[in-house]
């Protein structure tokens, strides 16, 4: 269905580029607060399927979609509907996706991400990609988590994070995504927030290694503890805010995706643990895991800022190496002991 001429350039509707599990669940809560909200996505035959039985059968087929929800096939068109664009795509596919849309924008077009990860051809992170290829000129904002897409789709209580340079454009979106289940707390630490989604994502493949090889309580939170002092270890290097990693977009998303079976990236970890295979594995889950790109992205921004990372440097052995994930925690436990 395309958009109705008279939600055109409406001011109150949001755009949603990318209908996996979470644009999908991201739309689901922005027409929830009903708000006109456009969906598009790259598959046509998959966004007929989503306009056909008014839900995503594919990732989230419990969460019915808001009347306010509409599905776009044309991207153009899609991006005529409102000048607040969401991208909702992987990391590897930002710059691209970016590129693609930056001729159709409105003038006065201001675009969001809820993408994590270091691009890994260059080390940076999404909102330099953004800024290389959209320029200074439009306003632009991460949202970032603790969140998993299945319980924002259910409409579970759920709070997350939304920074930008523009403190009032992180205020006016985090009031468009909140309402009586869902709250979004404002920042304007772009990079805080960003290296701390990047960086939770390597640690949930550890905290899958080491609960897949039985290792315990006391093992996962030491990994938890520790990942994040490397987490802000890095983000500090890298002109974050310390503060920032205590919060839900570090410590908060750290702690989820390390801890519950929702996380792709636990769920390798857990299969590398029992034998499989990175491709097999990858292929199993079916959807992708960022965590892997993010292993060799993080170590190479973590040697050039010259960072210690001793468990994203163990994840990316076993990932890259093919190092046996016992090998790679006993290799952790016999470092040199040193002060907290």
């Amino acid at each position: 269905m395309s958009v109705a001429p008279e939600a055109a350039a409406d001011g109150s509707t949001c755009v949603v580029l990318g209908a996996g599990s979470w644009g999908t669940a991201l739309a689901i809560q922005l027409a929830r607060v009903a708000l006109p909200t456009v969906l598009w996505g790259r598959d046509p035959t998959h966004l007929a399927e989503l306009q056909r039985d008014r839900r995503n059968a594919r990732y989230l087929p419990a969460a019915a979609f808001p009347e306010q929800l509409r599905i776009e096939p044309d991207l153009k068109t899609a991006l005529q509907a409102s000048r607040d664009v969401i991208v909702a795509v992987p990391s590897h596919a930002l710059r691209g996706m970016l590129e693609e849309i930056a001729p159709h924008l409105l003038p006065d077009a201001r675009v969001a991400w809820a993408t994590k990860g270091f691009e890994v051809s260059t080390g940076l992170l999404p909102h330099q990609v953004a800024r290389e290829v959209l320029g200074e000129s439009v306003p632009t904002a991460v949202i970032s988590g603790p969140t998993f897409a299945k319980e924002v789709g259910a409409g579970l209580p759920t709070a997350m994070t939304i920074a930008a340079s523009d403190p009032g454009f992180a205020a006016e979106l985090a009031q468009r995504f909140s309402g009586q289940n869902f709250r979004a707390y404002t920042s304007t630490d772009i990079t805080g927030v960003e290296v701390g989604g990047a960086i939770k994502n390597v640690m949930a493949i550890g905290a899958g290694i080491s609960d897949g090889l039985g290792y315990g309580a006391n093992t996962r939170i030491a990994l938890i503890a520790r990942g994040l002092v490397e987490m802000t270890r890095l983000g500090v290097a890298l002109g974050a805010k310390k503060e920032t990693f205590m919060g839900l977009a570090g410590l908060g998303d750290l702690v989820l995706t390390c801890t519950d079976n929702q996380s792709r990236n636990r769920r390798f970890g857990l299969a590398l643990a029992s034998g499989e295979k990175v491709d097999a594995a990858q292929k199993t889950i079916g959807q992708v895991v960022e965590g892997v790109l993010a292993a060799n992205a993080v170590r190479t921004v973590a040697q050039r800022a010259g960072v210690e990372m001793p468990i994203c440097e163990q994840v990316y052995r076993v990932v890259y190496e093919g190092v046996a994930p016992k090998d790679a925690v006993k290799e952790l436990m016999s470092r040199a002991l040193k002060p907290e």
